[in-house]
């Protein structure tokens, strides 16, 4: 493949054999993203992309300017920091891009921005909160264009040059996939796990389903994946995958726990629990808190351990009464 050319050796960090990393940075949100290449002898299977931004567009074209191939983009699941220039690849580049088919039924096809953000907006202020902030950008551009092709759970897919099982993870996102490839125990996990923060459940299209739920039951499913080297959507790369997967359910049962410690009889909004437990929160990252709080909040009550109440279109989660 001539994989040397001048200026793509200088933006790649090898994890593994024939797996490298582009990390590509971009303003906002996590502020970059792990996009992975493995090599094959069409060209690299590109992981995931970065959001639609100029920043990160120019990372892509200079790393394109090697002269490198690409043979395919794939994406773990549709949140923008990830899903953002995969219709850029495919109109700008020529490169194929697949997805889920659960991606593109439940988040790509159809996707109305209008209507998706009067639904969370409802939700935020349903559950005490303000509303969403008035940046907030019309995103419709990077969902509007047909993937080259799907894969589903339990599907074998060919990435550089070896072949994944693909695992559906839902929780952190509702079309999150993940991609294990069982000679070598390499895991791609999009942001099921990551190595330094626990990553955000939320409900992101505005509609109150249990995904803290589907978290857990994501997280047992792991066990039957011996993984050496987990590679995810942000920061380091996982060595100790068992004992992080460990510390991310013990610290859901810790903020549980902190949860049911703060309910009251009369009952308070999720918006409310969220300050008391979460303290002052950097404006930019105000929602965060916030879902991750709504989440195991509705996972409790799907539990029996706490109830809801619902006031003048409010709803309010309290102890349960004697």
């Amino acid at each position: 493949m001539g994989i040397s050319k001048k200026g793509e050796s200088d933006m790649l960090i090898n994890v593994v054999e024939n797996i490298d990393k582009l990390v590509v940075r971009f303003p906002g949100g996590m502020r970059e993203v792990n996009c992975y290449l493995l090599k094959g002898d069409n060209g690299y299977t590109v992981i995931d992309t970065g959001t639609y931004t100029k920043e990160a567009m120019d990372t892509w074209k200079t790393f394109l300017e090697s002269g490198v191939v690409v043979e395919k983009v794939v994406l773990t699941h549709t949140h923008q920091d990830h899903i953002g220039l995969a219709k850029w690849f495919q109109e700008q580049i020529g490169v194929p891009v697949f997805t889920s088919r659960r991606g593109y039924t439940e988040m790509l096809k159809g996707r109305n921005f209008k209507s998706s953000k009067e639904k969370l907006d409802g939700l935020i202020k349903r559950h005490g909160g303000e509303g969403l902030p008035d940046r907030l950008h019309d995103d419709s551009i990077i969902y509007d264009f047909e993937p080259d092709g799907f894969f589903e759970e339990n599907d074998i897919i060919q990435l550089g040059n070896h072949d994944y099982k693909v695992i559906w993870a839902p929780g952190h996102a509702p079309d999150q996939y993940m991609f294990y490839q069982t000679n070598r125990k390499v895991m791609i996990v999009g942001d099921h796990i990551l190595n330094n923060i626990s990553p955000v459940i939320g409900l992101w299209n505005g509609e109150e389903t249990n995904p803290m739920k589907e978290y857990y039951q994501s997280l047992e499913i792991l066990k039957n994946y011996p993984t050496e080297i987990a590679l995810p959507g942000h920061s380091e790369v996982i060595l100790d995958f068992d004992s992080r997967v460990q510390w991310i359910k013990d610290r859901h049962d810790y903020r549980l726990d902190q949860l049911l410690g703060y309910m009251t009889e009369n009952g308070k909004s999720a918006n409310e629990l969220s300050k008391e437990i979460y303290g002052p929160i950097n404006p930019a990252f105000l929602l965060s808190p916030f879902m991750a709080t709504l989440t195991r909040l509705i996972y409790l009550e799907s539990l029996g351990y706490i109830r809801r109440v619902e006031e003048n279109g409010k709803v309010l989660f309290g102890s349960l009464t004697t």
